[in-house]
């Protein structure tokens, strides 16, 4: 594919930065990965503002500033473009891609995770969201996208089914009413709690003692 026909078909992603990053009332992205593992923490981080960092969240967060490194590389037939925004109007979505490729006119969102593999879906949520927005600034489908692991530095294919994209659509909905009313939802221990950063602000271990304690009653 010619190096002309790649580049006209690039302007409709990389949007202007002032006209993306103006929307103070839309979701981000990465909202969806947090309500998706746990609603709890997402309240604490997107309504009471409480961000705790560990091990893992400090290695997300510099696998990410390296990432972050905004511009265009063609290797080969491919066409790279770091760390630009992505906004959908249908969803109220808008965000930071990591990687979007575009190969054989076709574009592919590519989120970066420090580990190994995901053990969860909320990764392929956030994959799912992201094709949502490339979709509606290039009128093209997306019907697939990746996530790379950069302690393995292998790939994962997240195919972009019917089922995902409802999946994905319900959880936008589910956080644009968490902020909306700002209710907060409850701490419930599961085993994506021995990870968290968070976990000594909820507690949610004590709030079953609570809740055992007062039915008991």
């Amino acid at each position: 594919m010619s190096e002309q026909k790649l580049t006209n078909s690039l302007p409709t992603v990389t949007c202007h930065l002032s006209t993306v990053t103006s929307d103070d009332d839309y979701v981000n992205i990465a909202s969806l990965n947090q309500y998706s593992y746990c609603p709890h923490r997402c309240w604490l981080i997107y309504c009471a503002g409480e961000f705790i960092d560990n091990q893992y969240t400090i290695e997300g967060t510099s696998l990410h500033e390296r990432v972050h490194t905004m511009g265009e590389v063609n290797r080969d037939d491919t066409w790279q473009i770091r760390a630009i925004y992505l906004k959908s109007d249908q969803y109220q979505l808008i965000g930071k891609s990591d990687l979007i490729e575009f190969e054989n006119g076709e574009f592919y969102p590519i989120e970066y995770k420090r580990g190994r593999k995901g053990e969860w879906d909320n990764d392929e949520l956030q994959v799912c969201a992201q094709a949502l927005c490339l979709e509606e600034m290039t009128g093209k489908n997306i019907n697939s996208g990746y996530i790379y692991y950069a302690q393995t530095h292998q790939r994962k294919l997240v195919e972009i089914t019917p089922e995902l994209r409802a999946s994905t659509i319900s959880v936008i909905e589910a956080v644009q009413m968490l902020l909306f009313t700002g209710a907060m939802p409850k701490a419930v221990k599961t085993k994506r709690c021995d990870g968290c950063s968070l976990y000594s602000r909820c507690l949610p271990q004590a709030v079953d003692k609570v809740s055992r304690y007062q039915e008991a009653s």
